[in-house]
């Protein structure tokens, strides 16, 4: 069995690599949003304030779930949501 010796320098590169790898993995787009969200994180995604989310409850225009003090919504209805608001820009 063969003996190796890593330097400082060795795990320095090590480390800067593993960082890298991780940072990567953490910004991935093909990793998966979480089914519900949050108030909070809607009102992020949508960059919208607590009223306006408030309003497209009471008109329908967001469908959500409450459990106890908590409103959830579902992911796939805010992207349906947005793919439905998307105008189409003519080219010129």
């Amino acid at each position: 069995m063969a003996t190796e010796i890593l330097t400082r320098e060795d795990l320095a590169v090590f480390k800067k690599e593993l960082f890298l790898e991780l940072r990567d993995l953490m910004n991935s787009p093909t990793a998966q949003p979480r089914k519900w969200l949050k108030s909070y994180e809607v009102r992020d995604m949508l960059g919208i304030s607590p009223g306006t989310l408030q309003n497209m409850r009471i008109n329908g225009t967001l469908s959500f779930t409450k459990i106890g003090g908590l409103i959830f919504y579902d992911f796939s209805d805010i992207t349906k949501l947005m793919e439905g608001t998307k105008k189409n820009v003519k080219s010129s």
